[in-house]
């Protein structure tokens, strides 16, 4: 069964780097989801796509993989450039400002 290794995104409801430190071995789904017909709930027979594995570092997820015989592709991280400017927030209070502020 084939499964990815990635490290997670940061939440875009926060500014933090939290829970982003990991890397996660995934499987991916072996069937197709259901739809209940009496419920209408989606469901699916495939339990390990439930299944999702936590490690340090990419090499401990690749080496889990292929000592379990898992077929895994690894997906690098994007590198997140930083946009903060210097001054930042507080800059708008400064009370050594050169210029007049108003709205």
């Amino acid at each position: 069964m084939p499964a990815r290794i990635y490290k997670p995104a940061k939440s875009a409801m926060s500014s933090g780097t939290a829970k982003t430190k990991h890397w996660v071995l995934e499987h991916m789904p072996a069937s197709a989801r259901e739809v209940d017909p009496l419920m209408g709930w989606t469901s699916s027979t495939d339990t390990q796509a439930q299944v999702k594995l936590k490690f340090d570092s990419k090499e401990e997820a690749v080496e889990y993989a292929l000592e379990h015989g898992i077929e895994a592709t690894v997906i690098e991280p994007k590198v997140r450039k930083p946009n903060v400017r210097p001054g930042g927030y507080g800059e708008n209070f400064a009370t050594n400002r050169r210029s007049v502020w108003t709205h």
